[in-house]
């Protein structure tokens, strides 16, 4: 087949910059051929490069005594004690879920599992952070209904329940969603598997499922803006089949106990290409590949097809030579593709042979360690004028609003696709706060949450990611679990802007600042920038995955508010309003600051709750929609009233941060506020509850309507 020929408008469908293809040009001498020019463009994208990134992303801290392995792997890892790790990380599916919903968010989930378990982890829970547009926007329905179905279909037929998330909806959303899949998972601690390859002339070997034309370029265009050329993009969409994966696990965890395994790379972004030049690089080896010998499902596919394909359910391994007999056993029991594609070799090359012809011949470091790194212009974010303005609405009506908004309406239409049981070690389902699993044969659980506030971000970037961390570490924390280490997913605009780039900087250096203060480094994540149609980018969304750790899962937090408890606040009294709930839901205002941050207050509230857990019998952190939507949530789960004796719309809807409600009984609440008295932490009672009313400041509602349309609203609008 006839080669096209290199045109500007083809290196500019290859989302690479006029000087990128000199420097290209630079490298290799030459002209690139075809399938070189789609190499380069693969690994020299945003999407596989972190070119616009890097150099803000070294600035976060990835060390602590618990860090097994930090960023730069498929997944970080951390120790949990006696031997085990738990291995995690989220990734971003937006593009490819906003062409083809069902299909982009399955194989977000798909490719989220392989990381962990290609670490040698067996997947415990999974998460998903997602972002839709206006519920009454023509494509929203459309979009939720195929995101949350593929979800929910991967997940549930791979056998992974899903234990938490959040979902939002905002203007901003309507022309790209996001779509953040996060996933955990148990391994024995001295038994990680990496990527980097080692060792001269061994066997480099594809497993998994057979290779075909889905999902070609598909890192290329999650790089890039959408306009009206959306709909040409289906095509680089991959399909997922979540019970080959199942097998693909079941066979990569026997394969590691052979021992046949020197290195192992998940196939996901640019397939092929990406998971041989990652385990070069890591290794400081050449790869050859003989693409004759891939296992294909298409006929005539071409060297650039297959270097380039994101079909599913796919492993890169580079095998112990004496092994493969037994290796390849393993594959063929489990019914799965088990092929020598190309060995390791001492030079410095990526050489790509099919049919006999060479069709990439690279010096294999300058695609992966040697990308471009570009220090971007940025503007800092100019501040917002604070809020002062008085809200005239009565505290029932407000909280109606929300608990009537999509945004804050109970999720249990969404829950309820999701397989959430499955494994029989889900302690807590989805709801408040975070997900609790037992670590499967042990006494310890762990928590996991997601969090992000946009609204804050966009106002002040680095006050919005300390937010972002300090609500994940409460959320850790009001389940009684001590919080270990994050995973970041950074949702951006195109980075091109200098103001978008600056909403990049500030949210990084933000959540440095408190992932450093709480302890909790950063040991996986990734970045999704050119969220953006036609010219419009989405709100600044850097989504915090948390994972915390309970040594005896008989120290959780999960009861439920009952008649006659007192409700307790840990810290102070609310008084911000500015970038509020309230204000957005129930008035539309998106005006003033966020609320700052204080992290050592946060670190000493943390550690107070978690010292006095045993007295705690429910708890829920202190965010959107301030007191008042806490209260309500609390007692709601429990099926009780509950009456707040603070009066004034910023003590019940001010989103002060750093603080917690407590339902507790009347001898706990005694205990507690001798012992906080003696610790200097401010806790109040504001409240009791029973009955079947809410109360808020002397307005009241019966706590049945409010209940009603809390459980039935998201349903209503988008089900």
């Amino acid at each position: 087949m006839q080669e096209p020929t290199i045109t500007p408008e083809l290196i500019e469908a290859h989302g690479l910059k006029p000087d990128e293809y000199d420097r290209i040009l630079e490298i290799m001498g030459r002209e690139p051929t075809f399938t070189e020019l789609g190499i380069f463009s693969a690994m020299w994208n945003e999407h596989c490069s972190y070119k616009s990134s890097k150099k803000w992303l070294r600035t976060l801290p990835t060390k602590g005594p618990q860090v097994i392995c930090g960023p730069g792997e498929n997944a970080g890892v951390v120790d949990i004690g006696d031997g085990l790790a738990c291995v995690f990380k989220m990734e971003s599916h937006n593009h490819p879920s906003y062409i083809e919903p069902y299909q982009g968010a399955a194989t977000g989930v798909g490719g989220i599992l392989r990381d962990v378990f290609t670490m040698g982890a067996r997947p415990m829970a999974a998460m998903n952070a997602l972002s839709f547009g206006r519920p009454d926007h023509p494509k929203t329905r459309q979009l939720v209904h195929g995101v949350v179905e593929g979800i929910g279909g991967y997940g549930n037929c791979f056998g992974v329940p899903t234990v938490g998330g959040e979902v939002r909806f905002h203007r901003s959303y309507d022309g790209n969603c996001l779509v953040n899949a996060f996933a955990a998972g148990i391994a024995e601690a001295d038994k990680i598997f990496y990527s980097a390859a080692s060792g001269v002339g061994r066997p480099v070997v594809y497993l998994g499922a057979k290779t075909g034309r889905d999902g070609v370029g598909g890192a290329t265009m999650a790089s890039a803006e959408f306009d009206e050329t959306i709909e040409e993009k289906r095509p680089t969409v991959q399909v997922g089949d979540p019970f080959t994966e199942k097998r693909l696990m079941e066979a990569t965890l026997e394969l590691m106990q052979t021992g046949a395994v020197i290195s192992i790379q998940d196939m996901g972004a640019a397939g092929l290409t990406c998971s041989a030049v990652e385990m070069g690089d890591k290794g400081g080896l050449g790869i050859r590949l003989d693409l004759d010998a891939v296992p294909q499902r298409e006929a005539g596919m071409t060297a650039y097809e297959m270097m380039l394909s994101e079909s599913q359910e796919r492993m890169l391994m580079v095998l112990d030579p004496d092994k493969e007999d037994a290796a390849r056993a393993v594959f063929e029991k489990w019914d799965l593709d088990f092929a020598v594609v190309g060995e390791t070799i001492a030079e410095d090359r990526f050489l790509i042979v099919h049919g006999e012809e060479t069709k990439a011949d690279l010096p294999l470091s300058t695609l992966a360690s040697s990308a471009p790194e570009y220090d971007r212009p940025w503007e800092v974010t100019a501040p917002s004028e604070p809020y002062t303005g008085r809200p005239n609405i009565e505290p029932i009506e407000g909280l109606r609003a929300l608990v009537g908004s999509a945004n804050y309406c109970a999720r249990d239409w969404v829950i309820r696709q999701y397989d959430t049981q499955v494994g029989a070690d889900t302690v807590t389902l989805p709801g408040l706060d975070s997900g609790l699993v037992r670590v499967h044969g042990t006494d310890k659980a762990l928590a996991f949450t997601a969090d992000v506030t946009p609204r804050y971000v966009v106002a002040d970037p680095a006050e919005g990611g300390k937010q972002a961390v300090a609500e994940a570490y409460r959320n850790l924390v009001s389940r009684g679990a001590r919080p270990l280490a994050v995973t970041d997913n950074l949702n951006f605009g195109n980075p091109e802007k200098p103001a978008i780039m600056g909403q990049l900087v500030g949210a990084i250096e933000g959540i440095g600042e408190a992932c450093r203060a709480l302890d909790m480094p950063v040991v996986s994540g990734n970045v999704s920038l050119y969220n953006e149609t036609d010219g419009a980018g989405i709100l600044p969304t850097p989504t915090i995955g948390a994972v915390g750790l309970l040594e005896r899962l008989g120290n959780r937090i999960d009861g439920h508010a009952a008649e006659g408890m007192i409700a307790l606040l840990l810290g102070v009294e609310g008084s911000h309003l500015g970038r509020s709930a309230l204000l957005a839901e129930a008035l539309g205002q998106e005006v003033g600051t966020p609320p700052p941050v204080d992290l050592e207050a946060e670190r000493i509230h943390g550690e107070f709750l978690l010292a006095n857990a045993a007295y705690v019998t429910a708890c829920t952190d202190i965010s959107d929609g301030g007191l008042a939507l806490a209260a309500f949530q609390l007692a709601e789960a429990g099926g009780v009233g509950v009456t707040l004796d603070v009066e004034g719309l910023p003590a019940l809807f001010g989103e002060d941060q750093g603080r917690y409600l407590l339902a507790v009984t009347f001898d706990a609440a005694e205990a507690l506020m001798v012992e906080a008295g003696q610790s200097d932490v401010p806790l109040t009672m504001v409240g009791q509850f029973g009955g079947k009313t809410i109360t808020l400041g002397g307005d009241s509602a019966p706590m049945a309507d409010l209940s009603k349309l809390y459980r039935s609203q998201f349903a209503r609008l988008l089900g």
